[in-house]
């Protein structure tokens, strides 16, 4: 279970990451991501909400599968930027993916999103 404090539970919140964010999708999964700049939440902890629908599967499918991504994004809370606000949507492909397969998906998208953020300026030997 999620902190109550990490959660994401208000409709405009989970707009807002899908409207103002950035987007990366990787097998099994799609994650929005909004920064602090693009949201009034900064000092706040990151907040995360999940997506499943019903292409997923069955009701106990969906509920596994959100189960899963749930503790899965625990772990990740601390890579997070603070303030940030991110919604994790499941594809098809989770129900029948691994714990190990979903966790590399989660990875893989929120390191590209999370360095997709950083100006040009901070990556060393970058030239413009």
């Amino acid at each position: 279970m999620l902190p109550a404090a990490t959660r994401l539970t208000r409709r405009e919140d989970f707009a807002t990451a899908v409207r103002r964010g950035r987007r990366a999708g990787c097998g099994s999964v799609v994650v929005h991501l909004a920064r602090d700049s693009d949201v009034d939440a900064v000092g706040l902890p990151p907040r995360v909400g999940f997506v499943v629908g019903r292409t997923v599967g069955g009701s106990v499918v969906r509920h596994r599968v959100q189960r899963r991504l749930r503790h899965l994004m625990r772990a990740r809370l601390g890579s997070l930027p603070s303030g940030a606000l991110v919604v994790v949507r499941a594809l098809p492909a989770s129900a029948d993916a691994t714990s190990a397969t979903l966790g590399g998906d989660l990875d893989g998208t929120l390191r590209r999103l999370i360095g997709a953020g950083r100006p040009s300026s901070a990556h060393p030997g970058s030239q413009r």
